[in-house]
């Protein structure tokens, strides 16, 4: 069976680097609620350089949400600021952090990055 979440914070960790994040340095701890359980996940950010673990303890930033809401965020289905608007997404600490790693969110299903999109427009017929 897939498990989104999982898929989503491996492959992050399988990148080592995200140049998105080079401007970043501090942690991230995500519990996410599932039948009466917390499982965490812990982004370690230095400068770009990512690392990825299940470790428990203090971070800069800690994000709390149910696991269903979060695997409809990391599947592109439900936008992180929509989530947090609904209530259905909480953080604590250092919200920079939050929107910095915002950016390694999926889109939509199917969505095209604006650049693909113009130039298909620019293409003869």
């Amino acid at each position: 069976m897939s498990d989104p979440t999982a898929d989503f914070f491996e492959a992050i960790g399988r990148r080592g680097h995200e140049r998105h994040l080079e401007e970043a340095t501090g942690t991230i701890r995500f519990d996410l609620e599932h039948d009466h359980e917390v499982e965490r996940w812990l982004l370690v950010i230095d400068r770009g350089d990512v690392r990825v673990s299940r470790e428990e303890g203090p971070a800069d930033c800690v994000v709390r949400s149910s696991r269903a809401a979060f695997d409809r965020i990391v599947t592109g289905r439900s936008h992180i600021y929509a989530t947090w608007a609904r209530n259905e997404l909480r953080l604590e600490g250092d919200a920079r952090l939050a929107r910095l790693f915002q950016r390694l969110m999926p889109g939509p299903p199917g969505a095209h990055h604006p650049r693909d999109f113009a130039q298909e427009r620019r293409r003869p017929a």
